[in-house]
């Protein structure tokens, strides 16, 4: 492992390792998959990873206006992976869609006629996305799995790729960048390497989102007791899942003793789509505007129920409830 300028780099046993004992309170549901588009293989000199990201970073944050670089996870053509954001923070890469999202950016351009995907790159694409599906329980389908061809470029709506899109990742990523290319030439490959198995839900006692802009985890349900020393806090609208309540604090793993107060939380429900689409609204309501939409077996978090409507997260996104079932 190699960090500088506030990245780490790393092949891809070393990912592996270090994704699987980072704590991470925020929950996970998709990965995204990207191309950067530029900068591209011309501009990869073997050696330049850190200085590619930066450029990256500064692009997203001083003409974009973000926060921070976009993704959090950048591959290179040499199969070697450099960090981004925090995994606490949700990227900012598919407009109405980060939320509980993970972003990968392979560094290229991969539309027909531009860069040759090599070797290297491609086993460190397909073995990390297998990684990341197994590190948060996610099966390996096109709900959990996503292009941002799929997505709407403005409203961030759901259309598999129909109208107003990016070519992201490339229109000749793994064949194709349609549903079907990823169904058929993508998934079938990431598959040996996610080894997925349900996650088990009957440990968690309930999921709660994060009201405050930054929620320190602590190793005793106490404010006096010491921050968790190997993990980030939590951000505003994380969802966390709840192993434990004891005198106004939450248990938020499995296996440490590690702590919030749950009064910087609200609940949240946990529910799937079981419609083939559904819309998404400004406001609990059919007059209220559409903003997107979830497909069928889409996981949300919701926070507030209203007239037979459902409020997403802290977000202004409302979903008929008919076409939500709660898990």
């Amino acid at each position: 492992m190699e960090k500088k300028q506030g990245f780490l780099k790393m092949n891809l046993a070393e990912f592996e390792e270090w994704i699987n004992s980072t704590r991470i309170a925020r929950t996970v549901l998709v990965i995204q998959q990207h191309h950067t588009y530029s900068p591209y293989y011309s501009h990869f000199k073997g050696s330049n990873h850190f200085s590619l990201q930066l450029g990256m970073k500064n692009y997203h944050v001083n003409q974009n206006g973000w926060g921070d670089i976009g993704q959090h996870f950048t591959t290179f053509p040499d199969g070697s992976i450099l960090t981004g954001r925090t995994l606490e923070r949700s990227p900012a890469c598919i407009s109405g869609q980060n939320s509980n999202s993970i972003c990968i950016e392979h560094l290229g351009n991969f539309d027909v006629g531009k860069d040759t995907m090599t070797d290297e790159h491609r086993e460190c694409i397909i073995r990390m996305t297998g990684i990341l599906c197994k590190r948060f329980g996610l099966q390996v389908n096109t709900n959990s799995i996503v292009y941002h061809h799929w997505f709407d470029l403005s409203t961030g709506q759901r259309n598999d790729g129909t109208k107003n899109n990016k070519s992201c990742p490339g229109t000749n990523f793994f064949g194709g960048n349609k549903v079907n290319n990823c169904e058929e030439s993508f998934l079938p490959l990431v598959m040996p390497y996610a080894e997925y198995e349900p996650k088990e839900l009957s440990e968690i006692l309930k999921y709660v989102c994060v009201t405050a802009s930054k929620l320190n985890i602590r190793e005793e349900p106490s404010a006096s007791a010491k921050k968790a020393s190997d993990r980030e806090a939590a951000l505003l609208g994380a969802v966390l899942r709840v192993y434990q309540e004891e005198s106004g604090w939450y248990k938020i793993s499995g296996s440490q003793e590690h702590w919030v107060s749950s009064a910087y939380t609200i609940p949240v429900k946990r529910a799937l789509v079981n419609t083939t689409t559904l819309n998404v609204r400004s406001g609990p309501g059919i007059d209220f505007d559409k903003i997107g939409s979830f497909t069928k077996g889409q996981e949300v978090f919701i926070s507030k129920e209203q007239d037979k409507w459902c409020k997403v997260n802290l977000d202004e996104k409302w979903l008929s409830s008919k076409f939500l079932t709660f898990v």
